[in-house]
Order: structure tokens, then sequence, then C-alpha cells
């Protein structure tokens, strides 16, 4: 198979190791820069076009859209399904990942766990806010943001206050969510393929550091889920329609909370801790898809 990641570096970890895994597979394998390609809208023949040559000879795209771009990730993917080329990721599927804040209405609306959390505005009473979440102190998140950036901790009002005029400085939405002190700075990141969960591991931020992003000096280890875990991370993945995911949890007094989803999770921290071949899952899922498509087709055909 001709299999593309859409990816902006061959320098990434998680660009690397889906190509090795697929060249191990024996596919051919093509790192795609999605922000330097151009969409042919045709109702006849659809095509995107990359460094001045078409790409219809691709089966397949393994997507690994970053937050900066997703709206154009999403384009790219769209144009490639009109191709009739199978992704793992669909563009409904990213864009509502990437967005916290309807994720979590999602989640919430299909009673699972999630912190409690408010949208607000640039004139909203931020001691009326803090009083809804349960007093400081309170965690301030943009909705788009990713390895722990653009997610701070606001201690007091005056905090909390100073971090949100910054933050309205450039963005328009704005979340803000209860903190949760039992966590003690650990979460649990569990990667699903194909709804099914392939690893997991416990992050522990480090000495004062309530983020437990590995970029910032984390520390991790392999875990096995409880039960209840398992099944909170497959109802997750179910509704939100996705099929490639990091999901992760915070522990609290009421049980495991949803804290994120990601639509493409890196793959450097997980792959490393638990020496599980991620990429590899993935790439056999992109394939048994793509077969599963084809056979459809013919049978339509």
């Amino acid at each position: 198979m001709n299999i593309g990641i859409l990816s902006r570096s061959t320098e990434l970890y998680s660009t690397r190791s889906l190509y090795q895994a697929g060249k191990r597979l024996g596919h051919n394998m093509y790192v795609i820069d999605h922000t330097r390609c151009s969409l042919v809208i045709d109702g006849e023949r659809p095509n995107i076009f990359y460094q001045s040559k078409p790409l219809h000879h691709l089966d397949a795209i393994i997507p690994r859209i970053g937050a900066s771009v997703t709206a154009l990730g999403a384009a790219v993917i769209s144009q490639f399904q009109l191709m009739g080329v199978t992704t793992p990721t669909t563009p409904q599927s990213l864009q509502l990942a990437r967005d916290k804040l309807r994720a979590l209405q999602v989640l919430s609306g299909n009673g699972l766990p999630v912190p409690r959390t408010v949208m607000v505005g640039r004139y909203e009473n931020l001691h009326q806010v803090a009083v809804k979440l349960g007093g400081f102190p309170v965690v301030v998140k943009l909705l788009e943001s990713t390895h722990g950036e653009g997610v701070e901790l606001a201690r007091n009002f005056w905090e909390l206050q100073r971090l949100m005029t910054n933050y309205f400085r450039f963005h328009d939405r704005v979340i803000l969510q209860e903190f949760i002190p039992e966590a003690r700075g650990a979460d649990t990141r569990v990667i699903v393929v194909e709804n099914r969960i392939v690893a997991s591991m416990r992050r522990q931020a480090k000495p004062g550091e309530f983020r437990s992003n590995l970029h910032r000096g984390a520390t991790s280890l392999t875990i096995d889920l409880k039960p209840e875990e398992k099944q909170l991370v497959l109802q997750v993945v179910e509704a939100l329609d996705i099929q490639v995911a990091g999901v992760d949890l915070l522990p609290s007094k009421k049980g495991a909370l949803v804290m994120e989803v990601n639509a493409s999770p890196g793959l450097e921290g997980i792959e490393t801790t638990t020496g599980v071949d991620v990429a590899g899952a993935i790439v056999g899922f992109v394939v048994r898809k793509h077969k599963a498509e084809q056979n459809k087709q013919q049978k339509i055909n």
C-alpha cells in the first residue's frame, strides 16, 4: 500500500515511528506537509497537489495535525476522503477532539465524568466563576492548547485576572476548570486504536509543577488500567466517534475524570515508556480499514 503521513516535519518522533512501522510492514511510506498542499475542487476528479505533483497514488493517509493548523488539516483530510483515500481520523473527529469545550460538552451529554468547567467571556465576573468551581486555585486553559502550553494555574484572584487579560489579547475563548488537588500532579494517558486499548501509562509532574506533560519534565511508568477505567476510555472514544486517540484521565475523589482527548496523540512518551509498538498498531488499523473499504466498494460495483 501507498500510505501518506500528514506531518510538517520528518524530524518529529511520531512521524518517524509511523514511517518506520509502515516500512517494516512492507508499505510505501510518504511524508506530506499538509500546509503545502493545493486542493483541487473538481466534481469529476478532485485531487491534491504536493510539490507540483498529484497525490492520486495514495491508498491511505495517517494525519498528524498540529493545533495551530487544525482547520487547514481538516480540509486536507476531507479532500482526501473525496478522492476515496482511507483515513483513520475524520475531519469531524479531529476538530471535535481539538475543541476542548465542545468535546467536554459531548462527553458530559453522554453522562461521562469531566472536571467542572466554565467558558468565560471578557467581562465575566471572575469571582463568581471561581466560587462555582470550588474556589482557588483554578486551572486556566486555552481551547486548543497542547503539551501543557496555554494551561496555567491561578492561585488567587489577581493571578486569574492577569492570566485572563493576557489570554484575551489574542483569544476569544478561554475555559476555567476546577483544580483536583488529590491528583497530586498525576494523570493517566491511554492510547486507543480501533476501539482497542493498546497502551497506557501514568505520568507524574515534576515537583512544583501541576502539568504532567513529559515535555515539561514529568516522569512516566507503565500501568494496568482498572476495569472501570477501561470501560470509561472506550465510552469516551465511542461518544466522540474517534478511532485513534489519546485519552487523559485525572484521578479524583469521585473516580477518574476525563481531562482531555487528543486525535493526534504523541507517540514518543507512550512508546518509550511502555515498549508497545503503537505506530505499528495504527498502521495495521489503517491497512485493515482500507481493505474493508475496498471490499465494500467491490460489492457495490
